[in-house]
């Protein structure tokens, strides 16, 4: 074991070799300043160039006067530098979100200044849908008044077949009720998506009305897929 940590001591000590001149180079005061840092066997070294004991940590470049001029920070490998980039590609689009949700809840806020406004909004949300639930209850009516005479003359056939044309007219009738039933559930399911959207807009106004930070909720959840008719 202790072999090996030589090993890899002594590997670490060759690859900061051959490293250390590119690192300086793409350190704009590699050489103009005194270099410190502890190692992670606790010793403090110091130096007038980048410490290559001090490869994978953090040095300090100091001004004559001791006072600190910049940070070097450690010398990534590939995969430590991709594991960085990598986070701070997960913390650019955490940042991004967030100031997403931001916006959206002060643009929700101005849209609905108080409850009433919201109240407004979908009643008027709702007002196609509920027409059309109307509209097709009333055809369906018809559809049915239609049928009752057609029905009558049926029973003259009872126990024959129907001519053509009375059922082609018992079918296309059976079939339009049917299309009216189907849009009466869509449109249905369409209230209760529209309702469930607003219901938890009015939640999270609710929460915001009251003083809690834009962006500090939990984001919101859509609409299920029963509510929605799927």
């Amino acid at each position: 074991m202790a072999f090996e940590a030589g090993l890899r001591a002594g590997l670490f000590v060759a690859l900061a070799g051959a490293l250390l001149p590119a690192w300086a180079q793409h350190d704009p005061i590699a050489g103009r300043g005194i270099y410190t840092c502890t190692t992670p066997d606790g010793r403090r070294l110091t130096g007038d160039r980048p410490i290559p004991e001090c490869l994978g940590r953090e040095q300090r470049i100091l001004n004559a006067d001791g006072s600190t001029r910049s940070i070097l920070p450690p010398f990534l490998s590939p995969e430590e530098r991709a594991a960085k980039e990598a986070a701070e590609r997960r913390a650019a689009a955490e940042r991004i979100a967030q100031q997403d949700a931001i916006r959206r809840d002060r643009l929700l806020m101005q849209r609905y200044p108080n409850e009433a406004s919201h109240q407004r909004a979908r009643t008027l949300a709702l007002e196609d849908a509920q027409k059309s639930v109307r509209g097709s209850e009333r055809r369906v009516k018809d559809l049915t008044a239609e049928r009752k005479p057609l029905l009558d003359e049926a029973e003259f056939y009872k126990g024959k077949a129907l001519p053509p044309k009375l059922k082609q007219q018992l079918d296309a009738n059976d079939a339009a009720v049917e299309a009216q039933k189907t849009l009466i559930e869509n449109q249905k399911a369409e209230v209760v998506r529209i309702n469930g959207v607003f219901d938890a807009e009015l939640k999270r106004l609710r929460k915001l009305w009251g003083g809690t930070a834009p962006g500090s909720l939990p984001p919101a959840e859509p609409p299920s897929r029963a509510a929605s008719g799927g």
